[in-house]
């Protein structure tokens, strides 16, 4: 039986995700193509298998599928546009971190030249490639996921939320800012332990076992939220309003600076002052809409 023949891949960009999601995709035996701006940074996966090519125009025509891993919006536009005709026909996945109105503009400028268009949100950091819990959301063109839904999955489990292209990143962009306020608190906590001489390494230990059990609340905190019924029997705004302001107590007196619990407490105030005080803390949610 004759041997199938794997698409082959260009990873754009060797930055520590880009040598990543490259080196998962070597390890399935799948041809690939690196190329990054600055030299120097392919060493290792070339000697895993990977072809270095330093010229971006050659390193595009050497793949079918184009994987594209660089800083931000604009770089995507600084190396893709020179090579534009080149990628005509081609299938472009393009990982960077790029906001959602950024990711439709080059959906819609991808589709000006031709390009089938898929874009991608990586919920994960770069050693999680390729391991279990690693995760990659993606939106845009249905065929370039399903075409390269086992390339995809080799890096990370592969979710497709649609064909706007812009949902990957709405989606990565929620679940991050959860995440970056999640720990914004713990590094606030921790400041305000330390000011008893309490090691943070020991405040971890318990923020650990805190946060794990109040985020079985969150299923319920979104059912709260579409149904709009935000009316409450038990600790409403007006309760959290005094627990926020004596943290905001605590925090001054410790020397703590209020830059993660005063932006809360502001929110709070606002909704009492409004007349919300007798509802849910969820009903924060419409103060952010």
């Amino acid at each position: 039986m004759a041997e199938i023949q794997q698409t082959s891949v260009t990873v754009l960009g060797l930055g520590a995700m880009g040598k990543a999601l490259a080196s998962a995709f070597l390890k399935t035996g799948r041809p690939t193509t690196v190329w990054n701006r600055t030299p120097g940074k392919d060493t290792d996966l070339v000697a895993a298998g990977a072809v270095g090519i330093a010229a971006v125009d050659e390193a595009v025509r050497a793949g079918e599928v184009i994987v594209v891993v660089l800083l931000d919006h604009a770089s995507v536009h600084s190396a893709l546009d020179p090579v534009a005709e080149q990628l005509s026909g081609k299938q472009v996945i393009n990982l960077t971190s790029t906001a959602p109105e950024e990711a439709r503009e080059l959906a819609r400028w991808a589709e000006r030249h031709g390009i089938d268009y898929l874009d991608g949100g990586i919920m994960a950091v770069p050693p999680m490639i390729g391991q279990p819990g690693a995760s990659i959301l993606y939106s845009g063109s249905r065929k370039v996921f399903d075409d390269n839904r086992e390339l995809l999955e080799s890096a990370a489990a592969a979710d497709y939320f649609g064909d706007d292209a812009g949902l990957a990143s709405t989606w990565d962009f929620a679940l991050l800012s959860n995440m970056y306020a999640m720990f914004a608190g713990f590094l606030h906590g921790a400041a305000l332990v330390r000011s008893t001489g309490a090691a943070a390494s020991a405040f971890a230990e318990r923020a650990t076992a805190w946060v794990t059990a109040m985020a079985q609340l969150m299923p319920e905190y979104g059912r709260i939220i579409d149904s709009g019924d935000y009316t409450t029997e038990v600790q409403h705004l007006a309760f959290h309003k005094a627990a926020l302001d004596a943290i905001v107590r605590a925090s001054r007196d410790a020397g703590v600076a209020l830059d993660v619990v005063g932006p809360i407490k502001n929110l709070i105030d606002r909704q009492v002052a409004d007349g919300h005080g007798a509802l849910a803390f969820e009903r924060t949610f419409e103060e952010l809409r």
